[in-house]
């Protein structure tokens, strides 16, 4: 990768050592969002999680999903399946962050939008409880009705503030993205990327947020160029092959 150096990559490992010395084993887990169809795009993931033997959760928007999505991730043991919102659609006013589920609707109504999403992905043999909303957003009042309507889980962004926000549901969130969404979708950098993974994990290892909570890495198929896709590859590879490192799938991190 341009203008990478070993250094770029000293910091993780000094981390995941200090795990190691400390007999405590530094988990990941990996969620990319948007997936709709079979596109080439979502082979390249693929290909990542095949090669490297890691396991993904793939959160796939209900409504425009294809039946060819289903059948292209339906019988891969490393991959698991997470609802995300219903169509992908903006509800919020223009002076306000882009939601589809946050206080611009009544309750009812998103609950039934939210469960025709859930029928909709009756095809997907990988598909868990768990409700990935658009944008990371969700409106409190929604929560306590998730296990309501079948729901277990839900995953954000950011270090949860308690692994359960209500009875019933547990949360399990991500934390690191490759993605500069303020800039033109580019990659934000080795060095800045790690130096956020580094900062969950060292926060997890001094207790400073939920240590329990995996290190989630968020990423977005359909707009990753292939400098993005390297980095993300040796991240792979540096973790999997490190002793106090491990990477979770979907049903350890969402069930177990």
């Amino acid at each position: 990768m341009q203008g990478e150096s070993q250094a770029d990559w000293g910091e993780l490992k000094h981390e995941l050592d200090a795990w190691g010395e400390e007999a405590r084993l530094a988990t990941f887990w990996w969620r990319d969002d948007d997936a709709t169809d079979a596109t080439k795009e979502l082979e390249v993931l693929l290909g990542v999680s095949a090669d490297l033997d890691i396991p993904i959760s793939i959160a796939v928007i209900p409504r425009p999903a294809t039946d060819t999505l289903a059948q292209r991730l339906n019988g891969r043991q490393r991959i698991g399946v997470l609802q995300h919102g219903f169509d992908h659609v903006n509800h919020a006013p223009p002076d306000e962050k882009k939601s589809e589920y946050g206080a611009h609707r009544p309750v009812e109504r998103m609950l039934a939008e939210l469960a025709a999403g859930r029928s909709a992905l009756r095809p997907f043999t990988a598909c868990l409880d768990v409700l990935t909303p658009p944008w990371n957003r969700i409106d409190a009042t929604l929560l306590p009705r998730l296990p309501g309507h079948g729901y277990s889980a839900v995953s954000t962004f950011g270090p949860r503030p308690m692994p359960s926000p209500t009875p019933g549901l547990r949360q399990v969130n991500t934390h690191v993205d490759p993605v500069n969404w303020r800039g033109h979708r580019e990659f934000l950098g080795v060095r800045t990327v790690l130096a956020r993974l580094v900062e969950h994990l060292s926060a997890r290892r001094r207790k400073a947020v939920d240590p329990d909570e995996p290190t989630g890495l968020l990423t977005h198929h359909w707009i990753h160029d292939a400098e993005t896709w390297r980095f993300i590859e040796r991240l792979c590879e540096r973790t999997r092959d490190h002793p106090a490192a491990r990477w979770m799938h979907a049903r350890e991190v969402f069930v177990s």
